[in-house]
């Protein structure tokens, strides 16, 4: 991809992705977040096996796919920043600039907990590693994890470290921090999977779990299903909240969105399925309870690993591809920040890297105390880890999505759409004219019911 001699910030050049491997790994990193490894498989295995994955990748056709490349053609369009470019498309003042102040806000907040959730990672790969979680019983699994976030100056400290981590890599720039990082990371991230689903599926007892996962049972699919598929198709991808629309301002017109947007999409769901492949296998074979969320990866995998041979280097692998996946996710939510300070504020990369790292810090400390001597301290019924995840997932980057069909649909159009997309897509895939009735009836109606649902 050729180098553009565009300007941002106090006169920088702009930079572009140095390849289109570089582009795929770290947008595929943004995508590969915890959702995929701590509650995609369960959703699995739970909702069907086989029949959800179904439901799923047809939702991620019909709704993720345009979404995805909306967002990140709008970027390539303007090469500029969410906020930016959206006065660029319209003015300044323009209600439609609230689709880049939504993206750039719901990154921020996800941050503030996201970040943290790294360091609790990163404290689990130091006790994997030193061995401190051999040999404990089952709620010593439970009584170690609950005693380790309620300790807030040992989770700041190990979140601290996760920021400086992110900092260093971020400030060095896009072609030498983020894409090399992710050109790394993400071929690793996949080996060390494959190595463990391995692992998983030959022990003793395994396919039990196996025919959990993913037996088909179309039986248990129904509006539920559907509701649940579609809201993990919106939240997995990372849509609306900035990191695709600035990596695709990175672009050129060479580059091919339609195909580029699938592989990614389509490396997003395959870590999801081997992950579940990696943890639901080995879990009923041990004779544990599947579960989801932290619980799934703290102290269940914790339990699993330490009953199998070579344990600390199994675990090790795996706390190690979660770290992979989560700087990875954190480094795209972390770009669109980057860019509002550098194009809206006017600093310098590394002042607007880490500045924008110093207040969300800041402004996270109430998410590290809630797990500890604030967890009474609750707006509604949520202490403020929870209600982050809330303000997030559940208002900011619903309505800056449903702000971006909406964009499309009545400023852009359909065709205006179609056609910047498609320019530089010289493969046969391409936006098709019958992506009109998704981009025009099917995704608001389901934007809508996300945010319905996710309120109510």
């Amino acid at each position: 991809m050729e180098m553009k001699d565009n300007t941002s910030g106090k006169g920088e050049k702009r930079e572009n992705w140095g390849s289109r491997f570089g582009f795929i790994m770290s947008t595929a990193g943004f995508a590969i977040g915890l959702g995929n490894i701590w509650r995609f498989p369960y959703l699995v295995g739970q909702n069907g096996g086989g029949a959800f994955v179904m439901v799923y990748l047809i939702i991620c056709i019909i709704i993720g796919i345009p979404l995805f490349t909306m967002e990140m053609s709008l970027g390539r369009k303007t090469q500029l920043s969410p906020v930016k470019g959206m006065r660029k498309l319209t003015k300044k003042g323009s209600p439609w600039t609230l689709f880049g102040w939504f993206g750039v806000l719901s990154a921020f907040v996800i941050l503030t907990y996201y970040i943290q959730i790294i360091g609790w990672i990163l404290a689990y790969l130091y006790k994997m590693i030193t061995g401190q979680l051999s040999g404990l019983s089952s709620d010593a699994y439970n009584a170690t994890f609950t005693e380790f976030t309620s300790n807030p100056l040992m989770v700041a400290g190990f979140t601290l470290v996760c920021i400086i981590i992110i900092g260093i890599i971020s400030a060095r720039g896009l072609e030498k921090g983020i894409e090399k990082a992710c050109k790394i990371m993400m071929p690793a991230l996949f080996i060390m999977l494959i190595v463990l689903a391995i692992r998983s599926i030959t022990l003793p007892g395994a396919m039990e779990g196996f025919k959990w996962y993913l037996n088909v049972d179309f039986s248990k699919i129904n509006g539920d299903t559907i509701l649940t598929a579609l809201g993990q198709t919106f939240f997995s991808i990372g849509i609306a909240s900035g990191g695709a629309f600035v990596y695709g301002s990175y672009l050129d017109n060479k580059s091919d969105i339609p195909t580029d947007g699938v592989l990614v999409i389509a490396f997003d769901v395959i870590a999801a399925l081997i992950a579940g492949t990696v943890m639901f296998p080995a879990i009923f074979a041990l004779g544990l309870q599947p579960d989801q969320g932290p619980s799934l990866l703290f102290v269940t995998m914790s339990n699993l690993f330490d009953k199998i041979p070579f344990s600390g280097l199994f675990g090790s692998m795996f706390f190690l591809l979660l770290i992979f996946a989560s700087l990875s996710s954190a480094l795209g939510y972390l770009e669109p920040i980057v860019m509002t300070g550098k194009e809206v504020f006017n600093l310098d990369r590394k002042k607007s890297v880490w500045i924008s790292l110093a207040l969300i810090f800041i402004v996270g400390i109430p998410t590290i105390m809630a797990k500890g001597p604030w967890s009474d301290i609750l707006i509604g019924d949520k202490n403020f880890f929870d209600f982050a995840d809330y303000l997030s997932g559940n208002i900011l980057m619903p309505l800056g999505a449903l702000t971006l069909a909406l964009y499309t649909l009545f400023k852009w159009k359909f065709e205006n759409y179609k056609e910047d997309t498609n320019i530089g897509s010289s493969s046969g895939f391409k936006v098709y004219d019958w992506w009109a009735v998704a981009v025009k009836y099917i995704i608001p109606v389901a934007l809508v019911i996300i945010f319905i649902t996710g309120i109510f």
